[in-house]
């Protein structure tokens, strides 16, 4: 796996990649689509970006979690986000 540098992306596109990541109905199969990051490069972004115990509150809420792995979702949930989340308040 290439090494990934967190200085090749914008400071807008961490925060939303970092967003992404902390949301329980994005998969990282969206954020590789969005950014073109493996989990494994979007966990190493996570490490390097958050401070140490929220980094590792956030493994703890994503390891395994059915939602965040498209091969472990239910069939019947096809899209990334709750449709209600985007609105406009």
């Amino acid at each position: 796996m290439p090494k990934f540098h967190p200085k090749t992306l914008s400071e807008s596109d961490k925060s939303r990649l970092i967003e992404m990541a902390w949301e329980d109905r994005t998969p990282f199969d969206a954020i590789e689509q969005s950014f073109g990051l493996l989990e494994s490069q979007v966990i190493q972004l996570m490490r390097h970006e958050l401070k140490r115990s929220s980094f590792e509150m956030w493994r703890k809420r994503v390891t395994g979690r059915a939602t965040k792995h498209v091969a472990l979702r239910s069939e019947l949930v096809n899209r990334a986000y709750c449709p209600t989340q985007y609105k406009n308040k």
